[in-house]
This record gives structure tokens, sequence and C-alpha cells, in this order.
């Protein structure tokens, strides 16, 4: 039968308490079944980067156990390939995952803009800019739903901070809103129409997001044309009468009746229209009928397939920042000395609700002794506290005066970001700072592997020949730290985001957390590259700076059209060449400037960017279209 005929008979059926027990959750994870109707409970689960299907077997209080699943590498690296098609791969693989756990909604992609670099929440998220960040999440979105899964893009809108974010309101001016913060939610909803979409804790100008008609309704629905569901973060829910007329159409998890209650009494009082509640109810039941499982009791998924595209995405989303005088890549079998408990023992993805079991763990040690690779290998500093152990840290001393080239694993640790709170600035650990210095001082060519999900600062890259960010690689984090120390992977990633010399460089810092009822964006549009292009402000590695073990050269640079009108394109084409002796991946980037604008705008902003493999010596014409929108701003009045 077809769902709205279906819809239009439940609806006939269903009584006021059966509409209101479809607008909360049964439990932490699954929606109210209605059995004499027919109308089955669904399952989501977090995922923005692995299944976190939590196993009923664990009988603990809090976040429970979860089933073992392919943990990929975070949004941070994903974001770094620049590459959407292997992230449309990506949410394909999570996809067959879920079915395979019976799992029908994936609650991700994250893709909030990452204000400053400070965020606790950062490696969830993609890009401090729009445009890459919508175009990653619509590839994911229609990766995952290409298998009938559903997804839930998240955090809508302005998630910029963990501080009091249950709480607090983000007081951002209207076209800062829409040219920043809404973009990359807006191309997502366009190009790919999410199952879901999650709305966040903070209140934007004083209004919860659960609450905001203006947010839920006029402009995901009556603006971008939404057709799915809006549902809460997990206890986002602030006023469920006026969540109802706002557009908020679940609230997750179960209020155990509490949230349902009030929406029946509000219709008996008159206080609620039934007809409010019933575009809910519909639009409740076409997600569940949807979604609904298929019984495929014959299904069984080969989770090495997710394993090696987990590998692939981890070597794809890494990032040279530095390689003077090529020490990188490393000579195989060449003895080599290995420094830092962060190569033993991997960190591969950030901490929080998005915390995957991994089905394959694998740290670089195991890969070195399959390959036969001969190491000598000291721990330098411990995973606790700031790190600095001085016994461990005179073996790591005495190790490298024994070699010409010694690699060091260093970055941030669990307990200096998480969801949760934000960081207070952006160093490593002293321990970690103090074993790059001492380990200097006694070898002549150093690698620095940097891992962690967010920028820090990188005063001691001076003291590096080599560096390259790894970010948080997944379950594969061994396999790719190989692949690329050794040469196996030329290295493609670019920054999706800036590393600035300090915090206190960007203009937003001294406003950034704000509290304890606003937090305000007083820097406007200026986030990221856009501000620091702007003020002509020295960074330490720019955003879309990504080095390569090979080079290329740009010619025969092409614009089609001087200007372009109303529903006219422009078309722009460049020749890239791969002039070195490794095959490898170029990013073409295409920014816009407005030359003569009167309103103020950013010095250049991404409009268009492809990556391109070129074996050693091919060439290819590359070639982007721009339309109106990608030269417009938003005119408030």
């Amino acid at each position: 039968m077809d769902i709205q005929k279906r819809i239009d008979q439940l609806m006939e059926q269903m009584t006021l308490e059966e509409k209101a027990s479809l607008c909360s959750g049964l439990d932490f994870w699954h929606t109210k079944p209605i059995e004499r109707l027919g109308i089955p409970s669904v399952m989501m689960t977090d995922g923005p980067h692995g299944m976190r299907k939590e196993d009923n077997s664990d009988t603990s209080l809090g976040m429970k156990r979860s089933v073992p699943a392919t943990c990929f590498p975070p949004a941070v690296t994903c974001a770094s390939t620049w590459n959407p098609d292997l992230i449309y791969q990506m949410g394909a693989a999570m996809a067959d995952e879920a079915r395979d756990q019976e799992v029908i909604t994936i609650l991700g992609p994250g893709t909030n803009i990452k204000r400053s670099p400070k965020g606790g929440r950062n490696f969830e998220y993609y890009s401090e800019d729009p445009y890459l960040a919508g175009h990653l999440a619509a590839s994911f979105i229609n990766g995952v739903q290409s298998k009938g899964i559903g997804t839930s893009l998240k955090h809508y809108a302005v998630n910029s901070q963990e501080y009091l974010r249950m709480s607090i309101s983000e007081v951002v001016d209207e076209r800062t809103f829409r040219e920043l913060y809404l973009p990359a939610f807006e191309y997502a909803i366009k190009e790919a129409q999410p199952a879901q979409v999650m709305c966040s804790y903070n209140r934007i100008n004083g209004v919860f997001s659960s609450d905001n008609h203006y947010l839920l309704t006029q402009i995901l629905r009556d603006e971008w044309g939404f057709k799915g569901i809006v549902v809460s973060d997990w206890g986002a829910t602030n006023d469920r009468v006026q969540g109802i007329r706002a557009g908020m159409d679940l609230e997750m998890p179960s209020s155990y009746g509490e949230g349902d209650k009030k929406i029946v009494k509000a219709v008996q009082e008159g206080v609620l229209k039934e007809e409010e509640l019933d575009t809910v109810a519909r639009r409740m039941l076409a997600y569940i009928l949807r979604y609904a499982p298929e019984v495929t009791p014959d299904f069984n998924y080969d989770y090495t397939q997710s394993h090696r595209l987990a590998r692939r995405i981890a070597t794809e989303g890494a990032v040279l920042l530095k390689n003077e005088g090529n020490l990188l890549p490393l000579t195989k079998g060449e003895n080599v000395a290995i420094i830092g408990a962060l190569a033993q023992e991997s960190r591969y993805q950030g901490s929080g609700s998005s915390l995957i079991v991994p089905k394959q763990l694998v740290h670089l040690p195991q890969v070195l002794a399959e390959a036969n690779q001969p190491y000598e290998y000291a721990a330098g500093y411990t995973l606790e506290g700031d790190g600095f152990d001085q016994k461990l840290l005179d073996e790591a001393v005495a190790l490298a005066k024994k070699h010409d080239k010694v690699v060091l694993f260093v970055g941030l640790t669990s307990n200096y970001e998480s969801e949760g709170f934000d960081r207070e600035n952006l160093d490593i650990p002293r321990g970690h700072t103090q074993l790059i210095k001492a380990v200097r001082e006694v070898c002549p060519h150093v690698a620095i592997v940097l891992v962690g999900g967010a920028p820090v600062t990188t005063d001691w890259a001076a003291d590096a020949d080599a560096v390259i960010n790894m970010y948080l690689a997944g379950e594969c984090a061994g396999e790719a730290y190989y692949d690329l120390l050794f040469g196996d992977v030329c290295p493609s990633g670019k920054l999706a985001e800036t590393y600035p010399i300090a915090a206190t460089d960007f203009v937003g810092d001294p406003y950034f957390h704000g509290g304890p009822r606003t937090v305000e964006h007083r820097e406007g549009l200026f986030v990221g590259y856009r501000y620091y292009d702007t003020a002509k402000k020295e960074v330490r590695f720019p955003f879309g700076h990504g080095l390569s073990y090979t080079k290329f050269e740009y010619s025969d640079l092409e614009v089609s059209a001087a200007r372009i009108y109303d529903d006219e394109t422009l078309e722009v084409r460049c020749t890239v060449r791969n002039v070195g002796e490794r095959d490898g991946a170029e990013i073409v980037q295409l920014y816009v400037r407005d030359n003569e604008s009167t309103p103020f705008r950013p010095d250049k902003e991404l409009k268009g960017f492809q990556k391109v493999f070129l074996a050693a010596g091919e060439s290819k014409q590359v070639r982007f279209t721009l339309d109106k929108r990608s030269f417009a701003y938003y005119k408030v009045a």
C-alpha cells in the first residue's frame, strides 16, 4: 500500500493519546510502537563515525558497553580528505553495519561550524568552512541512505561550544547566522534529505532550538523543503507543547509518558490545536513506515570491507604539514627509533557519546612486526595528566642518541579534549613538548606524528624536520601510520581548519565561552580563515594546507565570463600535472573574492574543490561551475 494512504488510514483510527505517544521515545533508543494498529518500534543509535549500539547484556548504569563495529576516522579526519566520494563510501558501509545490527537510523553526521579551535567537540565536526562541511555531510547522508538506512543531521544549530551547552544562548546576528552557521545544513538538506535533523541543546538569540519555530519550520521546512522529522538531542527538549508548535517532532530519550501527558492536556484544554499535533504525528508515521526494518535474516556483513575502507580514509585524511629535506618517507628495512606512548597505544577516536568499540583495532607495533620492520621503542611520557615522567624522558633520550632518525608520536590525550568540556588553551601535554625538545638536542633528524582531534599550538614544529598530522585515525591507526611513514601511501590530505600561532590570535577568542546566560559572536562572519586572511594575520598552518611526497603544477587557468546574471553559471577550468616521481593526489581549491563590495565581505571564500588522483607525469583538466549563490551575500533587509 502507498505510504500516504496507509498514514491516512492510521490517522483515522488513532486516539489522541496514541498520536501523542508517537512524539516521544519508548526508551533511550526506540520510538514507541502502537501494537493494535501494527505500528512498529524502530531503533536509532549514535554513529557519526561508527555504530554505537548499546549491548543489552550490560546492566551497568550510565553509558553502556556497545556492540563492536568498525571505528572509522572521526569527522575531523574525514574532512581533511576533501573527498566526498570516499565519505559516500563510508556512509554506505556504515549503513550495511546498521542493517547487520538491526538499527534503522544513524545519529550523524555532525555538521556544526568550528567557531573556535578550543571547542571540545571539534573532532566530531567537519570544518570551519560551511561549503566544505555541507558537501561532505551531503555525501555521508547520501551514502547511508542509499542502503535504506536513515541519518540524523546534527546539531541544528550554532552548537559552538560545550560550556553550558544545555542553557547558553548563542547570540549571533542574522547575516552571520545565514552565511556561516546555516549553509552547511542547508546544502545537506537540499542535496540529501536526511531522515532526521537533530536540534541542538542551546538557545539561539534567547530561544531554545527545540522551541524555535523560526529555525525548525520557517527556515528548515518552508525555505529549504525538509521532509523528514526533527528529533531533540538527548535531553534537549525544553517546553514539549511549544516544541510541537515549533516543529520538533520526537523527544528523545523517553520522558516515560510525561511529555505525552502535557501534549494531551494542551489539546484537551484548547492550548494546542489537534491539527498541530496531527502534523507531527503524520511526519512520525512517515518516518517509521519508511524506515521500519526489513526482515533480512540471511543478511551478514563482512566487516573486513569496512576495515579496508577505514584504512584508506585514515591515510587520505592525514596532512603532511612539514617535510624539510624530504625526511619522510622513511626507508624500509632501516632500523628506526619510535618514541612516544601514543605510538604503542593509538588514540584513534574522540571521547564522549561517539565512543565506538572497534571491531579490529590495530596498533603500530603489530604492523611493524608483520612487516619485519626493525625498530626500537621508548614511551617518553605517560598518558596520564601532563604526561611528564623524568625516567621515561631519560630513557627516550638515551634511545634517540643511538639513532640518526627518530619518529616522535605526540599530541592530545583523551583528558585534553572530549565532548562535555572545551579546551582552556591549545597546548599539547608538557611531557610531549619536553620530549620533543630533549630528543632534538641529541638527534639530527626528527619526524613528528601529531595525534589529536583539533588544532594545537606548534611552536615545537621548529624542532622537527617533518610533521605529519594524523588527527584521529580510527581503528586502522597503526596501519595508516605505517602506510604513510614508509611511503606505501603518498599524503594527500589538507587542513579543513586553521592552525593559529596562538588561540588568542582569533578575534573572537575573548568572547568564546561567555556565560552564564549568553555567548556573543562578536566576530560575526570572521571565523577561521575568513578572519586570518582578511586581517592579514599570520598563522602556523593555513586552512587548505597540506604537502605531498610528490609535486604538482597548475596551468591553463580559464574563466568563461567576466560576470553572471540571474540563473547563468560561470565555468572555471585549469590543468593540474603531477611533475614528481610518485603517484599522488592533489586537492584543487577554488575561492572567490568580491573586489567591489559595499557590504563588508571576507577576503575570500571557498566555493569549489576537487580531489584529483594523478600518476607520476599525468595531467588532468579540472572544471568548476559557479552559480549566482557562489557570489552572494545575505542581505538582511
